[in-house]
Order: structure tokens, then sequence, then C-alpha cells
């Protein structure tokens, strides 16, 4: 299987899932152009893209979904919350009813020769969700935009090649940085992001002896900084489960590049 970053960040998502037979895009959150540009440093087309999936519905995830689909015409998969809330977002235009496809957390589905696993986060949305995949070969995890993790979220993420976890803010930056209370409150809750030292504490409880990469992800950009957030990972990798700073491969997803596709 293959996996790479279009685009990663608080302003804007595109990931990119395939194998031999399948290309799957999650998330939409940048101009139609800029997929366009990442997949091209693939080898791939837009008209290659078998299905678009939906983790929710805020811009950052979706913008660029109405102009998508107006060209290329391909499925869109979410939950029933997240599908009706594309339906009232007039920023993203007209989307053909046909191409939409509802979802339920906890029930697989299939795309080709690859099997889909969406599972609920919490967030502020109306029913987000993120996904795992796998075929007969490989499965890789994905998980962003949730305030917390608990046992359920680690089991969906169990036993993978390849994981991509957010890592949103350096609690302090966030504490002492510009953004209103309000909005300081919701990044650090329940239902917001997952702070450095939280991603960490997650990674680690996904260790595995055949896990191969891990890439954080949706990064602040107000909040945070890359090598902030490696060393923060790192840290609790060392300090709570006794992993070396040299035994994990762990890279940080470029803001607005797309990043060399991963082969596992």
């Amino acid at each position: 299987m293959q996996f790479a970053t279009i685009a990663s960040g608080s302003s804007g998502n595109c990931l990119y899932a395939a194998n031999d037979d399948t290309h799957i895009l999650i998330d939409a959150g940048i101009s139609k152009k800029r997929i366009e540009s990442g997949l091209a440093t693939f080898y791939v087309e837009g008209r290659d893209v078998d299905a678009l999936l939906v983790t929710h519905e805020h811009s950052d995830h979706v913008q660029g979904i109405g102009v998508w689909s107006r060209k290329y015409h391909i499925p869109i998969y979410g939950t029933k919350g997240t599908l009706n809330a594309l339906r009232q977002m007039k920023s993203l235009g007209a989307i053909d009813e046909s191409l939409f496809h509802v979802i339920r957390p906890g029930e697989p589905f299939k795309i080709n020769n690859m099997m889909v696993h969406p599972f609920s986060i919490p967030h502020d949305a109306r029913d987000p969700v993120s996904y795992h995949f796998e075929d007969s070969q490989c499965r890789i995890g994905t998980v962003t935009d949730l305030g917390y993790f608990d046992d359920s979220i680690v089991n969906e993420l169990l036993d993978c090649d390849l994981l991509y976890v957010e890592a949103n803010h350096d609690l302090r930056m966030l504490e002492t940085g510009p953004y209103p209370y309000e909005l300081k409150r919701r990044i650090a809750g329940n239902y917001g992001h997952l702070c450095n030292e939280m991603s960490g504490q997650l990674i680690g409880r996904l260790l595995n002896e055949h896990l191969q990469k891990v890439i954080l992800g949706h990064l602040s950009k107000e909040n945070n900084f890359p090598e902030l957030a490696l060393q923060a990972v790192h840290n609790e990798l060392m300090n709570h489960f006794s992993v070396g700073e040299d035994e994990l491969n762990i890279s940080v997803a470029p803001r607005d590049l797309a990043m060399p596709v991963i082969t596992i």
C-alpha cells in the first residue's frame, strides 16, 4: 500500500491512500488545483481517484469538495451527519446527490480491493470519523481532529504498518498565544485537538513489531512547530514507553506541499 499527505494542517487537509488497484483521497480541504498538483507528484491524475472519504464538515477538510466533485464526479463517502452538513454549506456550491454514500462508524466497507474502516472520534462536528485501511498485505491508520483518545480508538488503530496521527498544538504556545479564550478552551478540550504529548501517548499505545513509519499531522501554524512536536513525541515515547529516539521512524507532514509517497 501507499500513503502520502497532499496538505496537512489547520489551514487545509488532504490525504492519499492507494494500492495497485485503488486510489483514495481522504478529505479535500484545499483547492482542486492543489490536489491535482499533489497527485501529479505521485504520477496520479484526478480521474484515477476512486473515492473521496470525508472525516467531518469543517472547512479545512471540505472546502475543495464542491469544485472537485463537479469536475471528477467520484463517489463521496461520509457519515449521515457529515453529508447533511455538506448539503447545507452554500460555499461548496451544488453537489450531485448521487455521489453521496452514507457510511456508519464501526461498519467497514470496500472500495475495489481495499477495506475501509470508519470509526468515531471526539470532535466538535456533527458525526466525525477517522479511517484505517487494509488490504491483504498492509494496514494504515489515520487519526486527527480528536480531543482525547480512549480504548475504542486505540483498538481501531492496533497492528498498523503506518500511522498518521495528529499532533496539533503545544500546550504552552496555545495558552500564551493570541487566540481568544473560548477558542483556546475549544482546542484544548475533549472535542478539540490532540496536543503533542497526547499524540506521543497515543503512538506509544500503538507500538508493534511491524510498525514501519509514523507521521505527525494537522499541526497548528500558530501553536506548534515541527521540531517541537517531534521532540515532545519522542520524549513521551522515551520516558513512558522505553523507546529510544532512533528506534522509530517519525516525521512531520508538510503543511502546504505533498510529501513523497511512502510504500509499505
